[in-house]
């Protein structure tokens, strides 16, 4: 069934150079790094609240910025710049030389911390504004049509980064795109506190798991049809400054798309009923342990939806034998990570070829996806060209996940810590097309690549 709506005039709520949807960290730093060279840039965000699953997901982890054997910094930019800032309020730990988790972040202080950013660079913000349709005008995308509690209005704009994580812009424009066939599934976080003593000896990559009297991982696997809990994998880590407040990513909603409505709000309650389930097992099984539901997120977490096809699709080998790109503007060193839909548990891929397949509960089993080389690569790059869309609308880019990448190698490049670089090089790249009325294809990525080591990146 299918309903007309009427025709109407809607007012124009803001015009700027640079249009970016989703705020995010990557959407923040691409507002920022543009903001910064002269661009006049308009930021939309559907929350209350900067930061995207860093903040509203409540994953309050960034990986390392060095290479895998932690000799060589890869990453720089504002990744390390948020980084200083919020140490100057201790609301950030470090964790060196692991393969797991570089920093972890007190995710509300980070939230301040983004609008300072954000208000410092003379950004013109719209916060609780969702992103409806685009405006386009003879072939040409003008402007896009927002609503909030001022109504439905258009923001009018000369360049567009899509960094909503779905590619809703991209995928409304009828760019081409596509869904993995085993996308990975989302998890809900939670803040719980009473968890452990912050201090303790800490599993390198579930962070402290110490619960008084329970083993969780095999008690949730024991118990997992009581409590109507699928298998996953279970991981988190203390938040800065508190004592046993402990953020905890231990669900598992498999076979449902965030980018989907129907599929993401059964998400959203099934990965709370999870959450609660989870607790009613500590109670139960565990009950030295006085746990408090402290906060949950205003955003399930979401791995992977949408993919935008663009110039150019990063591929697991790229990413797994290292290969450099004239045009790369992202390097990284966090391992392939793929968190499966077809069975229990994750697969990490090494560098150095060693895999590894964790499956709570049981043995870990340790294999290898290639012989060893005499020399391994230490880190991965992400070329520009995966952040350009095909089609004709070329003065959109896109910023964050939904980048062109297969399903091997996303698993790596996915993390924050790349996708903030991404952000960067997309506002630099909004930049630069404005100051020389070019579109995104068409500019030299020698001097993207510059520009953005001139602004603190670190560029390979």
């Amino acid at each position: 069934m299918l309903i007309l709506e009427k025709a109407r005039e809607i007012p124009v709520f803001h015009e700027a150079d640079v249009c970016v949807l989703g705020g995010s960290c990557t959407g923040v730093f691409a507002a920022v790094r543009a903001a910064r060279l002269g661009a006049k840039v308009v930021i939309i965000e559907k929350q209350n609240a900067f930061g995207g699953v860093a903040t509203s997901g409540l994953v309050n982890v960034w990986h390392t910025i060095y290479d895998t054997v932690f000799q060589r910094q890869i990453i720089a930019g504002m990744t390390t710049e948020t980084i200083e800032r919020l140490h100057r309020r201790d609301a950030v730990d470090e964790e060196q030389r692991s393969h797991s988790v570089g920093y972890v972040l007190n995710t509300e202080e980070l939230k301040i911390e983004l609008d300072e950013l954000i208000l410092e660079a003379g950004v013109k913000t719209y916060l609780h504004t969702m992103f409806v349709a685009p405006h386009v005008v003879d072939e040409e995308l003008k402007g896009v049509i927002v609503e909030n509690k001022s109504g439905r209005g258009a923001i009018m704009a000369k360049y567009f980064i899509d960094a909503t994580g779905d590619g809703d812009l991209c995928a409304r424009l009828g760019v081409e795109h596509r869904l993995s066939s085993y996308f990975q599934p989302s998890t809900m976080c939670a803040k719980i506190g009473g968890w452990g003593s912050h201090g303790d000896i800490q599993n390198a990559v579930t962070g402290s798991d110490q619960l008084k009297g329970i083993d969780l991982q095999k008690a949730r696997l024991q118990f997992k049809d009581e409590f109507q809990l699928p298998e996953g994998f279970g991981w988190g880590r203390h938040v800065p400054g508190s004592r046993d407040v402990y953020m905890y990513a231990g669900t598992r909603v498999y076979h449902k798309n965030s980018a989907d409505g129907e599929d993401l709000t059964y998400s959203e309650i099934e990965g709370r009923r999870q959450v609660r389930s989870i607790m009613d097992l500590v109670r139960k099984y565990g009950p030295d342990n006085n746990l408090s539901l402290v906060s949950l997120p205003s955003y399930i977490g979401t791995r992977e939806t949408r993919h935008i096809n663009c110039a150019y699709r990063l591929t697991g080998e790229d990413v797994l034998y290292g290969r450099r790109f004239d045009d790369a503007i992202a390097n990284g060193s966090y391992r392939v990570d793929v968190h499966h839909q077809e069975k229990p548990g994750l697969t990490f891929k090494y560098l150095d070829g060693e895999q590894v397949y964790i499956r709570p509960g049981y043995p870990h089993e340790v294999s290898r996806w290639r012989e060893p080389m005499e020399k391994d690569p230490t880190f991965y790059q992400i070329p520009y060209r995966s952040l350009l869309p095909e089609g004709p609308y070329r003065n959109v880019i896109v910023a964050g996940r939904m980048l062109d990448a297969d399903e091997e190698a996303f698993g790596g490049v996915r993390v924050m810590v790349n996708m903030n670089q991404t952000g960067e090089a997309a506002g630099v790249a909004a930049y630069l097309a404005l100051s020389q009325s070019k579109n995104f294809h068409e500019l030299d990525t020698a001097e993207i690549r510059s520009t953005l080591v001139q602004g603190g990146s670190l560029i390979i």
